[in-house]
This record gives C-alpha cells, structure tokens and sequence, in this order.
C-alpha cells in the first residue's frame, strides 16, 4: 500500500477493498481540500459558480476516479469541464482558455498500471507551488456548497491543442512536411495513443502505430526509458522510419530513438529543442533541473546565452523561468516547457519543435545528436522499505564536510547536489512521488561514474536506519 502526497499531487496504489492507497475517501478529502482552498484563496466571489478542469489518462481506473470527482466538485457548488481522456499539458492549456480556477488530471504519469493519482493545478494552468500545496492539504475537508449546485460540460481539447502548436512561430509545419517523414509511435495504450499519431498526420507524417488503442493496457513498464522501449527500436529498424517516439501515459515526457534504433537519448530531448530555440533567442535563457545533464550547460555557453538551475518538480522550472525571462526550460526526464506555448512540460510542443529542427538541420537525427556533448549518466533509485528511515540531515552534513575539505561546490537547493573537482557531478534527494531516494551521477566517462555512484550508494546505506 502506497499513497504520496505532495507539490505533483496525491498518488496512489489502486486496491480492489478501496480501504488502502488510493482509496475513495482519500480521493475525495483531497479533491475536497483542494476546493476549499481554490474557495477561499484565489476565487472567493459569493453566488458565482467556478468551473475546475479535470481530465485523464489512459489508465483503467481513471474513468471511475473521473465520476467520483466530477460528483463530489458539483455536489460542491463547481462546474466540472470535463476533458476525458486527454493529456495533462492540455487540461493546463484548458484551464487558461476556457478561464476555469483550476483543474485536476488524473494521472500516476510513469507509475506502473496498478497505480492512479490527481494532479492538482492553479487558475494560471500551473502545478501547485510548495507554498500552495502545503496550503492544500491543510485544508478542510468539510467543505459544504451552500446554495449553488454546479454542471458537467464535456469538451475534447484535442484539435485546440494541436492547432495552437502549429501556429506556433518557431514550429515550421511546411518545412516539416517537406521531409516526408516515417515515424513509429509507442502510445502505451494511453492518451498518447490518440494524440501523437494526431499531431504527427497534421505535420504531414507517415505513422506506423504500436500500442495506440487508447484502452489503458499498458503493453510495459509506462516510463519512457530504454529498458521499457525494446519493441520501440525494433520497429524502428524494421520499417526503415526516421525516428521513433515515445511518451509517457499522460504526455508531457519525450523520448526519441534515433533511425537506427539507438536512443537519441531522454537527457538530450531538452538539450538539442534548447540549442535550436536559444539559436533564435539570443537574448534569452534556459532553466533544467539540478537532475539534468550538463550538455544544457553547454549548448547555453556555446550561444553565449544564461543558464539556470532550479529544483526538480515541474513548478519549480516554470518559477524560475518566469524569474528569469527565459523562453524555454525542462527537466532531463524528456521534459520540455516553452514559454510562447504554455508553462508546463509538453510532449506534443516537444515533437514539433524537435521534428523543426530535424528538418532545418536536413540529416538524420543519429547526425543530429553527434552535434552535442557526450556525457555518461547513472540514475539509481535507492528504496526505502517501510522499517527503514533514510537520515537525510546527517548525511547532508557528512557530504557537505567533505566538500569542503576537497574545495569541492555543493548546492541545497533540492536534496545536495556536488560538483566534482574533476567536472563531474552527483544529485542525491528524496523522491517526490515514490518511497526512495534518487541518486544521479554525470561524468565524461563510465568509469567516473561507476566509481562515484558506489561511494555515494555505500554512504547512503550507512544513513538508512
């Protein structure tokens, strides 16, 4: 049994007792909770009905947990804009369009099948800041409607979101079109099953679909990394297509495999989409997350534009951003947040932006990566089973003595985060949204890495209690 709460949200295991994890009263305290803070903090008129925007992934249970919140926001005085199943980067272009107060995906994003999750978002379409999020759930949950009962309107953003992105200045549709592109498309039998394939045919794409019945099996493992990806590659080859496309359940990761079947790789979504829009942008910047590789770093310096680093978290790209002005930002993970479309991370904004690219740059997209720095990444999860406690502060204390004395810089803007003399890094931080803590080594080669994530596994074991 698992339930998370925090700024992503609530996410759960989903149980068949409903008396565990993701249950329907834990379901309806938050959506409750949240209600009244959307009431009381942002849209406080008396006698107006507000509208919340909620939709879904592909995930069984999540036309069930769409009823059961549609019911209780009207029983509370909403009207509900109800968007189906459809991708989280478009209930957040939603909820700004269509001026609601906010809105709820229903999405565990990369979580395997048998969890489910609400994703709470503010009027501005945004994921919930920590200030905000804390707010939330010190809420009451004993909210009542008074006198005004609210409706359900059912409305597909589909078209609206991919029309806004083809008449998006940098997305250059006939260049695209042009290249006569073959590409297959992994939809994990979710949202992007139905709108990947959408966007690609209006950019003139041959599609060949694989796992594209929007029907909620998950066909693997829902993350988009190499491991899960394996027939991906395969029918890339197979078909002879220029590119491969992957996404997570609720759309707003990228992953590309190259024509050759390797892995354009997910660190590099944001990095080469930064090069070619920071190419236009001179006099803007970028944000990526302490997570993310450093070739972002590096494309920033080689354009002689400002790179910044934020906390992981969706928000906390996005704050930084506005702070700084910068056009676009995004997280290693596959995440791309462009400011002239939305603030929020965006596969589909991703794809059409990157296919630009590819076809101004008029190569293959194996060509395409050879243009940028090669770094050698580790990504461990450590888990915490329930027994154990992982002494945060102690070991943060212990790492940070230690930087010290090799004159070695550190950062604690999330979790600890070293710069190696030698030019490589580690992030360490307790996950957001699962039992265990994160580690992240980046270095010029496999052996620096290797050697660096065990002395760093070995000092984290000694601080689970």
């Amino acid at each position: 049994m698992v339930l998370i709460k925090s700024i992503s949200g609530v996410r759960g295991t989903i149980h068949e007792e409903d008396n565990k994890g993701l249950s329907n009263s834990e379901i309806t305290n938050c959506v409750t909770q949240f209600s009244f803070w959307l009431k009381t903090h942002r849209h406080n008129k008396k006698n107006t009905v507000h509208t919340i925007a909620i939709g879904r992934d592909g995930r069984i249970s999540g036309q069930r947990i769409s009823n059961l919140i549609g019911d209780r926001l009207v029983k509370l005085g909403f009207n509900i804009l109800d968007l189906g199943l459809t991708t989280t980067p478009s209930v957040q272009m939603a909820i700004v369009s269509e001026c609601c107060v906010g809105g709820i995906m229903i999405s565990a994003s990369h979580n395997p099948i048998n969890w489910n999750g609400l994703k709470l978002l503010n009027y501005k379409g945004e994921f919930l800041s920590k200030k905000e999020g804390l707010e939330v759930f010190n809420s009451s949950s004993e909210l009542t409607n008074g006198n005004l009962k609210g409706v359900i309107r059912s409305y597909d953003y589909l078209e609206k979101h991919v029309s806004s992105i083809l008449d998006l200045y940098d997305v250059d549709v006939e260049t695209i079109k042009q290249r006569n592109f073959k590409i297959v498309v992994d939809g994990i039998n979710s949202s992007g099953a139905v709108y990947v394939p959408y966007l690609l045919k209006k950019l003139g794409v041959n599609v060949i679909k694989l796992n594209c019945s929007a029907n909620g099996q998950f066909a693997h493992n829902p993350e988009p990394i190499p491991q899960n990806l394996n027939d991906l590659c395969k029918m890339v080859k197979q078909h002879k297509a220029d590119l491969g496309i992957a996404v997570d359940p609720d759309v707003d990761r990228l992953v590309l495999v190259c024509e050759d079947g390797t892995f354009f790789g997910e660190e590099y979504t944001i990095v080469s989409i930064a090069e070619y829009i920071l190419s236009k942008y001179p006099n803007s910047s970028v944000v990526s997350n302490l997570s993310t590789t450093m070739a972002v770093k590096d494309v920033a310096n080689k354009l002689g534009v400002n790179h910044f680093e934020s906390a992981v978290g969706e928000i906390n790209v996005v704050e930084l951003m506005k702070k700084n002005n910068s056009i676009i930002g995004g997280e290693g993970s596959g995440g791309i947040i462009f400011s002239k479309s939305h603030y929020g991370r965006d596969a589909l904004v991703g794809i059409a932006l990157f296919l630009t690219q590819l076809s101004i740059f008029n190569s293959s997209a194996t060509a395409l990566r050879k243009t940028f720095p090669d770094y050698y990444m580790l990504k461990e999860k450590i888990t915490v089973s329930n027994n154990l406690k992982f002494d945060f502060d102690n070991f943060v204390k212990k790492t940070i003595k230690s930087c010290e004395e090799h004159k070695e810089d550190y950062s604690l803007t999330d979790g600890i985060k070293i710069y190696y003399s030698c030019g490589s890094w580690a992030h360490i931080r307790n996950s957001n949204t699962e039992p265990l803590v994160r580690l992240i080594v980046e270095s010029i080669d496999e052996t620096s890495a290797i050697s660096i994530k065990k002395r760093l596994i070995y000092d984290i074991n000694n601080y689970l209690k």
